[in-house]
């Protein structure tokens, strides 16, 4: 493949336990939303591949699940799909919140790092939500883990230090293509990214097991002659209790979660939208192969 000698591209992958920012992060440097966000755990259930793209190089980010102990089948893909995203990558960025302490989680991950044989930065997500003169402690803490490449203190959030980062990143990738188009920034279809959309308004609006007891199945993604969008959704769930608290009384909540993802769907889409939701009971989804293969969630294609 013949490319411009002067123009660096490859492939990154961002681990690290759940809820430290790795979508935040992934969401800054594309500058569009393509990886969904939630102050609850385990939002993130595929790889979510984003691509960077400026005049001189392309990075090809890879944002996993983060990783748990699996409960459950779909927690052990979840697990998997982080793994698999190392086999073949440039770097990688082990992310990590300045606000909470090292645990067994990062140990796990940690030592699962050390098998690869790849660039490994450390990075220091939400700086800012911290006193600065907790930073050096933390870097201590963490600094005889493994042999760092670099250490990004950041906000992903607030963007401190977020291109000085991406600066580095750029450098030490290796000369190479172009894998993308440069107005492409995300591999995975605008079905999966509509998903998406709605599951983050679930996780937004709902507590306890909620969030985690649901998926959207996309039944139907129609464009009319005018340009509107038509689309028709399943809310899966697990019991009939969780169905009651998604629709809400009169059907308040299930229509305050349709308004709120119609609007990131249409600018996503740049399209207006007429968005249908329906909530279905499937008992014990989280552990069939059958519906989760139906979900996307397939084990060949994904580790």
């Amino acid at each position: 493949m013949d490319f411009d000698p002067n123009f660096h591209s490859g492939f990154v992958a961002i681990v690290g336990r759940p809820n430290v920012g790795k979508s935040t992060f992934l969401n800054r440097i594309i500058g569009q939303k393509i990886a969904i966000m939630s102050d609850k755990a385990q939002t993130t259930r595929n790889k979510i591949q984003g691509v960077y793209t400026d005049d001189d190089s392309q990075i090809i980010f890879l944002d996993t699940p983060g990783i748990h102990k699996p409960s459950n089948q779909l927690d052990d893909f979840m697990d998997k799909s982080a793994f698999s995203a190392l086999k073949d990558i440039d770097a990688v960025l082990f992310m990590i919140s300045a606000t909470e302490t090292r645990g067994a989680g990062d140990n796990f991950i940690i030592n699962q790092l050390k098998k690869i044989d790849k660039p490994v930065y450390l990075i220091i997500n939400k700086i800012d939500e911290i006193n600065p003169n907790k930073l050096l402690e933390i870097m201590d803490t963490y600094k005889k883990a493994l042999n760092w490449n670099e250490v990004f203190p950041i906000s992903a959030l607030q963007g401190n230090n977020v291109d000085e980062l991406m600066d580095n990143l750029k450098d030490k990738l290796p000369a190479g293509p172009q894998y993308y188009p440069e107005d492409e920034v995300t591999d995975h279809p605008e079905r999966f990214i509509v998903a998406e959309l709605i599951r983050e308004k679930i996780l937004s609006l709902t507590r306890q097991e909620i969030p985690y007891s649901v998926a959207i199945d996309i039944l139907s993604m129609k464009t009319k002659d005018n340009g509107n969008v038509d689309i028709q959704a399943d809310i899966l769930v697990d019991r009939p209790g969780q169905k009651g608290i998604l629709i809400g009384k009169q059907g308040s909540m299930l229509k305050k979660i349709g308004t709120l993802a119609r609007q990131d769907i249409e600018d996503l889409l740049g399209s207006k939208v007429y968005l249908k939701l329906w909530v279905k009971v499937q008992t014990g989804w989280r552990d069939n192969p059958s519906i989760l293969k139906s979900l996307g969630y397939n084990k060949k294609e994904n580790y």
